[in-house]
Formats: structure tokens, sequence, C-alpha cells
């Protein structure tokens, strides 16, 4: 039987060593300026040039395999259903704004990590959270 192939008892599969593992990355916003605002405007243009650039950067990622667009952090509307009635309120669930997010693909949860630290929001005010992709169907 070859390297990496196992048989069960009604399939066969294949396991490879370079399979990735996936994960989500939320990107919080946090207190990092946005383009228009007082602290955008308090940045230097070497700072903005440089936001600008890591998130080309970013997206050029091979790993990347999906990108949500930019969400807007203050334009929020969060949703529950309590009693059968849908009630609706203008803030983020939990009080921490969301500015976007991406699918990634890495090797293990430590390229995961370094890439996140790539991210503005994770040196700027903000943060990333990291989340491994669960198959459950």
């Amino acid at each position: 039987m070859a390297a990496g192939c196992h048989i069960g008892a009604a399939a066969f599969v294949m396991v490879s060593k370079e399979q990735k593992m996936q994960f989500v990355l939320i990107i919080y916003h946090g207190t990092s300026p946005l383009p228009g605002s007082a602290g955008w405007s308090a940045l230097t243009e070497a700072e903005r040039q440089r936001m600008y650039a890591d998130y080309a950067e970013i997206n050029q990622e091979p790993g990347v395999t999906l990108r949500l667009p930019p969400l807007s952090p203050g334009k929020v509307t969060t949703v529950q259903v309590r009693d059968g009635k849908a009630e609706s309120k203008n803030a983020p669930h939990l009080g921490e704004t969301i500015g976007g997010a991406f699918a990634f693909e890495a090797e293990n949860i430590e390229s995961a990590i370094a890439f996140a630290a790539r991210i503005p929001q994770a040196r700027m005010g903000g943060a990333v959270e990291i989340r491994p992709v669960e198959k459950y169907f």
C-alpha cells in the first residue's frame, strides 16, 4: 500500500502530508484610525502609506482564500430573536466592532499568528482573532 494511504471499512482516503490547516482571522477594529477620521489625519503620510502597502501585500498572500470587503466599524445592526420576535439594536453584539475577516490556509497555528501580526489593526489599537475552521457537516 502507498505511503499516506489508509483503507477504511468502506472508503479509501489519501492523506496529504502537505495538507494545510484552515483558519478564519477576524479583525477587531479597536481604536485603529479609519480614513477620513481625526485619527487618520494624525498619522504621518508614511504611516498611512504603510497601512495601504500592508493590505496590498496581505491581499496577494497565497494562503488567503477568502476576503470579506472592509466593514464599517461604526455601522452595525445586531439582530436577536426573543420570544419569537426579532429585536435589533444599532450596536455590536459584544461591544467590539469587527473591521473585516480573512479565510487563511497555513501549515500551523504559528504561521497563522505570523500572518495575523502583519495586519495593521493588530499593531494600531485593534486585534486579530484566529479561529481554526471546523468541519461539522
